[in-house]
């Protein structure tokens, strides 16, 4: 998807204006029997107007004025899902979009929803060339959006992009080692580098819970280590954000339904995630240090599985009883957040399909989010949820919950029983952290099976425009 600004003198084709009452349409030369109509449909409340001369089409978008700024513009991502239809049906491959109205937020938004519902995975389809979308280029004149603006989304466009493929992948094609492998390309093509560390070294780095979940699966397991440092970074001292990889997820010896298995293939939507933000960040050219930690397996039920009752020693050192072998990501997740101290981090936010609970509790409406970093982190970090549309919860982070955690036989327990999974589930991971951190479930929104608007239906790439909009912000 190209996205780039022109001159009003520029002539495309196929046209959508942004207007919010009628009075906006005396701007644009229409005929008087247009005019006319669009005034007539204006009033029977109609959001999208199309006006087909033949040749091209001309669609206007009403979205009238709100006091709520972040749902207006999440109004007009709708309104992009919504036209996104149109003209593939019509067989667009161009259009332009006119900002009447002088509102750049807007003008963005619509273009957001747009690109975001062009998306598509036809890798695996046969008939593929006459599935594929013909929208290609979105081209746009507005005093508000400058060249910045719009380069800027196409690179975080190109990085929900990134991540949904990734999610989508099945997985005997994305192994642990796939995964690191496009994620290697990833880096080439946007400008960050990627350390991978085989089962070897992380044998030697005696990296505890990644090798035990690794146990049951013939593939091995990998450690990634993505890093973008812009010379202008203005953090001197570097971010870290971790994604859990789980490939696969069949809940180890603690083994899932079938129901339950049919979309683990999501479960490294949080490595995703990583990998598509970190992608997006490089490719904009973002004056920062950030770090991505992304550990990577499957989670199998194979001869030499981990198994309820083990106790294994962890990278920091610690040890942990295993009394769920489907709750590994936290294990995975933990070797991540301890090798992060090295880095001596300014903060450290992980993502990741970590528990149940969180889908239950919020659903695919909002993201769960808790953390011991500075309020204000924490903040600026929903602020930007609302921004994008990935709300975040805040979920209580007391030191109570830590007692659901103990264990009589080693430093402390996989799981904290049947209550505040996802809290526990956090209070775990905070034990591997000496620095800010922030822990994000991303659960209940990663992957979808039915159509939600822009974010589609299988991968949302959730988590990529969450991170992007908040790193930015910092800086």
């Amino acid at each position: 998807m190209i996205i780039k600004n022109v001159k009003a003198t520029q002539k495309i084709e196929n046209t959508i204006y942004l207007i919010n009452r009628k009075s906006d349409l005396s701007k644009l030369g229409l005929l008087k029997e247009e005019s006319s109509f669009l005034r007539s449909q204006i009033s029977k409340e109609a959001t999208q107007i199309v006006l087909n001369r033949y040749s091209k089409l001309i669609i206007f978008i009403l979205l009238k004025e709100s006091d709520h700024k972040q749902q207006y513009i999440e109004n007009a991502r709708k309104e992009g899902f919504k036209i996104n239809s149109i003209l593939n049906l019509q067989k667009v491959s161009e259009v332009l979009i006119v900002d009447t109205i002088n509102n750049g937020d807007l003008t963005v938004g619509l273009i957001e929803g747009i690109a975001l519902t062009n998306y598509q995975f036809l890798k695996y389809q046969n008939d593929a060339s006459t599935k594929k979308n013909t929208l290609n280029k979105i081209f746009v004149n507005s005093k508000k959006v400058n060249d910045i603006k719009t380069e800027a989304l196409q690179c975080v466009i190109q990085g929900v992009y990134k991540a949904r493929d990734l999610v989508n992948e099945p997985p005997n094609f994305l192994t642990a080692t796939q995964l690191s492998k496009e994620i290697e390309a990833m880096g080439q093509e946007a400008g960050f580098t990627t350390k991978i560390f085989d089962k070897d070294k992380i044998t030697e780095l005696k990296m505890g819970g990644l090798l035990a979940v690794n146990r049951g699966s013939v593939e091995p397991p990998t450690f990634n280590i993505l890093e973008y440092k812009n010379k202008k970074a203005k953090n001197t001292i570097p971010y870290v954000i971790v994604g859990k990889g789980i490939v696969y997820d069949t809940g180890g010896l603690s083994l899932k339904p079938t129901e339950g298995m049919d979309t683990m293939k999501a479960d490294m939507g949080g490595a995703a995630a990583v990998a598509g933000a970190i992608y997006a960040i490089a490719k904009s050219n973002l004056p920062i240090h950030i770090i991505g930690l992304i550990p990577s397996t499957d989670n199998r039920p194979g001869g030499d599985a981990y198994t309820n009752g083990d106790v294994i020693k962890m990278y920091s050192g610690l040890t942990v009883e295993i009394l769920n072998t489907d709750a590994e990501g936290r294990i995975v997740l933990a070797d991540a957040l301890a090798y992060a101290k090295q880095f001596k981090p300014a903060l450290v936010v992980d993502i990741a399909t970590l528990t149940g609970a969180a889908s239950a509790a919020v659903g695919k409406e909002a993201v769960v989010a808790m953390g011991n970093a500075p309020k204000e982190q924490m903040d600026l970090l929903k602020e930007s949820g609302f921004n994008v549309f990935e709300r975040i919860v805040e979920f209580p982070f007391w030191d109570d919950y830590s007692e659901y955690l103990k264990s009589d036989i080693a430093d402390m327990k996989n799981i904290g029983g049947k209550t505040a999974g996802a809290i526990t589930a956090g209070k775990f991971l905070e034990r591997f952290t000496d620095y800010p951190y922030i822990h994000i479930d991303i659960a209940g929104s990663a992957f979808l099976q039915t159509l939600d608007s822009y974010r589609g239906k299988g991968a949302t790439g959730v988590g990529v425009r969450l991170l992007y909009d908040f790193f930015h912000e910092k800086v």
